[in-house]
């Protein structure tokens, strides 16, 4: 059977860390572990997800709840609440409503501090992985049997009913998630028409309806080339000598095919429409799937492929020019190994990750950052009822964001060892050191003070992370060090405060990584068919809205320390946030789904900053917004569909999600709706309450975060978070009679 084991790093000697690897979660599989009553248990739940996979989609997390609460020995003591049908809501329920929540979350926590969990990313994103593993001859040895069976289980779990796969669990099909499922379930060893339900069969059919993967997008000509699946000639060219322009041109930033195994040759036939051999290159290089299809190449992207293909490459690939094109090679693995070594191999993103990993092994088979590589790939591994995913940590966003529900709850002395071991996760979890070396010529930003969206390791700072980290930090300094331990240090703080103020843009707002600055017709060149976004920077209203809350509270506390250049901040970021209001009255969110997420930041933003709804016409206006979608049952429930089509659009039937009427209640009660009407807080507080289960945790629903537009993130904590934080802000805020 799985188990998790929480800050282990093993006995490789490979894998390092910074912080003695607090906050990693390793899934292992142990045949022993676990009595047959357990193991049952285990998989009734991935049998029942399987048979249930179209009317909920994301998954539950139960393996690791069940392990979890059975090791604590977790029993519910506080009485379910219901309010009934003509009953108003007392204090006294809701309060023992948020009680059993809090009581419930607090023994999900890990041992080391940490709010358990990992983002499952796209759906697409273990296949790279698997190809990487196979191609360089370490797939036996990383993806054992036991590995085989979880990863398939997974493509079986989310394999549409027409037969293809989507960019994330609830999307239509698309050529490039299908092709890349397809082929991984063949590597994995299953037959021409093997797979649970016939799953290659119909997967094959999908792809051979739609003319076959020659309209598979740019990525995926990428990877199926390295494969040996697709000509070289059929993919535009991304000449590694971009990395020789000066730095302050805009688009500043060897070829190489896997072995031709028995099985690259069978795939050859399986995913074409016409032989290999006598498929025109050439003209497939511009062809999308319609299904795939979201962000369509520009003119000058398309003429600025053509030229790199038809003049460029040419000579860069033949004497003497070929010498130029070593040099950029040299140049180019420079900077991975250079990011390799500051995220401790876990690089800045799954997606990088295999690529990365793959280099490496190109470079050097036998050399030692190609083990490193290795030695972190079980780091994005996550084991859930409907198998194993790849999964891009954020256990310090999510911390952050769980330790300020559970101060929310003012329940200090009763969940005190909670606090506290959540207090030392996320003070050995900022960055204490920028990267090392000239970092800036290496085009990074400082990280020193920072907190990333996972761990330490990770070493990439984040904007928002960082917000809610000293947002939290500074509210566990306010409750005695008996009870949450010795507050962070002064200088951590600071450096905290210098990061975000450096963060700023010159419209006001704050991007994730590093300041925006770059021209925003570069957009023009995004290579990614099925993303918007990808290639710039761009100022986000949750990062800037998060930031603006933490530095209000840091004046408050500290209300000498930079006063100024924080004044200054404050005013920048509120006038961003009413500039990109939308005519509706609600912000677009560009982390979470969508309108919903987005006016619950820009609220609780403009009121840290001493904005009210009658002083201030961009709350009076997002309240509006609110209030006419607020459902008959109280609540609010937005599409995914909202995001890629940059307009509201409410949940199939009108339903309601709990997270989104959590962000929706608490953006009102920002707005100082309960002095004004608490009937639509009663109502949305009713619909939470009610909606508990038998163990105080909310149900799985659709999921509510998002990536570039197109594509959803299964933030698994969410469900436990935020509802309860909302109930928690309802109890301080409204008066109950």
């Amino acid at each position: 059977m799985w188990r998790l084991k929480i800050a282990d790093g093993g006995n490789d000697p490979y894998i390092f860390s910074t912080n003695n690897f607090v906050g990693r979660q390793i899934w292992e599989f142990d045949p022993d572990y676990g009595t047959p009553e357990e193991r049952a248990e285990v998989e009734a739940a991935r049998e029942n997800f399987l048979k249930n996979r179209y009317q909920v989609q994301a998954s539950s997390d139960l393996i690791w709840r069940m392990q979890f609460l059975r090791k604590k020995d977790f029993k519910q003591t506080i009485a379910q609440v219901k309010v009934e049908d003509g009953k108003e809501i007392t204090k006294e329920n809701a309060t023992t409503a948020m009680k059993r929540g809090a009581h419930f979350f607090a023994a999900l926590q890990a041992s080391d501090g940490h709010c358990l969990l990992k983002m499952p990313v796209h759906c697409f994103s273990f296949l790279p992985c698997v190809f990487c593993l196979y191609i360089t001859g370490h797939l036996d040895t990383v993806v054992p049997v036991e590995y085989r069976k979880e990863i398939l289980h997974y493509l079986y779990c989310h394999q549409n009913e027409d037969g293809g796969w989507g960019l994330h669990v609830e999307g239509h099909s698309t050529m490039f998630c299908t092709t890349l499922s397809y082929i991984c379930m063949r590597i994995l060893g299953e037959g021409l028409d093997g797979g649970r339900d016939n799953a290659c069969a119909r997967g094959r059919k999908w792809i051979h309806d739609r003319g076959g993967v020659t309209t598979i997008p740019s990525w995926g000509k990428t990877w199926l080339s390295i494969l040996g699946l697709f000509d070289l000639s059929g993919c535009n060219p991304m000449p590694p000598e971009f990395w020789f322009f000066p730095s302050f041109l805009p688009m500043h930033p060897g070829r190489f095919i896997g072995p031709f195994t028995p099985l690259i040759l069978e795939l050859r036939q399986e995913l074409f429409l016409q032989p290999f051999n006598e498929i025109n290159w050439k003209k497939v290089r511009h062809l999308c799937a319609k299904e795939d299809l979201y962000y369509p190449h520009s003119l000058i992207q398309d003429l600025m492929w053509d030229s790199l293909y038809i003049c460029t490459e040419p000579l860069l690939t033949h004497w003497p020019f070929n010498k130029l094109r070593q040099k950029a090679l040299e140049v180019t693995m420079k900077h991975i190994h250079y990011e390799d070594e500051n995220t401790r191999y876990i690089t800045i993103g799954c997606i990088e990750k295999s690529l990365c990993m793959l280099a490496c092994w190109v470079e050097n088979p036998n050399g030692d950052y190609f083990k490193k590589h290795l030695a972190r790939t079980s780091y994005y591994t996550w084991i859930a009822e409907d198998g194993m995913k790849i999964s891009f940590g954020s256990q310090a966003w999510d911390t952050s964001l769980a330790l300020q529900t559970l101060i929310a709850c003012n329940m200090t002395n009763e969940i005190r060892s909670t606090l506290k071991k959540g207090h030392e996760f996320m003070k050995e979890s900022q960055v204490k050191e920028n990267p090392s070396g000239d970092f800036k010529s290496m085009f990074l930003h400082i990280s020193k003070g920072s907190w990333t969206f996972l761990d330490q390791d990770h070493g990439w700072q984040i904007s928002d992370s960082t917000a809610e980290g000293l947002k939290c930090c500074l509210l566990l300094s306010t409750i005695p060090p008996e009870i949450v331990g010795v507050k962070m240090e002064l200088e951590q703080l600071f450096d905290a405060v210098n990061i975000l103020l450096s963060l700023q843009c010159k419209n006001g707002g704050l991007a994730v990584w590093e300041p925006a600055g770059a021209p925003k017709w570069l957009e023009l060149l995004n290579p990614t068919e099925f993303f918007a976004d990808v290639v710039l920077e761009h100022e986000y209203v949750e990062c800037t809205a998060s930031s603006i809350q933490a530095l209000v509270l840091f004046k408050k506390l500290y209300p000498g320390h930079r006063t100024n250049e924080i004044d200054n901040f404050i005013t920048n970021v509120v006038r961003f946030i009413e500039d990109v209001q939308i005519h509706d009255g609600s912000w677009y969110g560009n982390w979470g789904s969508c309108f919903t997420y987005g006016t619950w930041f820009s609220l609780g933003g403009l009121a840290s900053a001493g904005k009210t709804y009658n002083s201030c016409l961009a709350i009076c206006k997002g309240v509006e917004f609110l209030l006419k979608l607020q459902g008959d049952d109280g609540g609010w429930g937005e599409s995914w569909l909202s995001c890629p089509k940059e307009k509201y659009i409410p949940l199939e039937g009108n339903r309601s999600n709990l997270v989104q009427t959590a962000w929706a209640l608490m953006g009102l009660l920002h707005s100082g709706q309960a002095e004004r009407d608490p009937t639509p807080l009663h109502k949305a507080a009713k619909l939470l309450i009610n909606s508990k289960m038998e163990d105080g945790d909310f149900p799985q629903q659709e999921v509510t975060g998002v990536f570039k537009k197109n594509s959803m993130l299964h933030y698994g904590e969410y469900r436990s978070i935020f509802p309860l934080w909302a109930l928690a802000e309802y109890v301080r805020c409204v008066p109950f009679p």
